[in-house]
């Protein structure tokens, strides 16, 4: 990219996450979304606005041979949400690449597998972190911004402040815990 290109894409890099961040999205959401610019520009050494459909559709004929189509839809969307609110443009071709719908099972331990992973835990502040996020049902960002004051141990209850979604929830309290 020249110099010029170079701060046109800054620019819009700007405005991109600025219109993340008034819409609300989640962090993690602005992180991908950027990501996917970063890549589509470095994948072409040019500032995205100079990209037509043709460019888009080897780029994601490329990303599929190399990614997973979750992240192949994240970069869809942060794309597609690129062309509409920072562009300003019509996003004509969003069929360029459509993901299969895939409708996996999650891995499931067994009991005897999470208690032979806590028992061969050495450091106790490791073991009650792995206890509590399997007991409850935490996702790890969740136990990870767990504090002592979110334990109501009286009602036998926990609140989880901003999980998925930026919700706050209350999750029982279990006796293992």
């Amino acid at each position: 990219m020249n110099l010029q290109e170079q701060e046109q894409f800054n620019r819009l890099y700007e405005k991109h996450l600025k219109t993340l961040k008034l819409q609300g999205k989640a962090q993690k959401t602005i992180e991908a979304y950027a990501r996917a610019v970063r890549r589509v520009s470095s994948h072409f050494n040019c500032c995205p606005d100079n990209l037509r459909p043709e460019n888009l559709q080897d780029y994601f004929a490329d990303l599929v041979e190399t990614h997973s189509w979750s992240t192949i839809k994240i970069d869809r969307n942060g794309l597609q949400h690129f062309w509409k609110f920072v562009l300003k443009k019509e996003w004509e071709w969003v069929e360029i690449v459509k993901p299969p719908k895939v409708n996996t099972l999650p891995d499931i331990l067994t009991p005897d597998e999470i208690q032979r992973i806590i028992s061969a835990t050495q450091t106790d502040r490791y073991r009650v972190f792995l206890l509590t996020t399997y007991s409850m049902g935490l996702r790890l960002g969740e136990t990870l911004a767990l504090e002592v004051g979110d334990i109501d141990a009286k009602r036998q209850k926990v609140h989880i402040r901003q999980g998925k979604g930026n919700k706050d929830r209350l999750v029982p309290l279990p006796d293992l815990t």
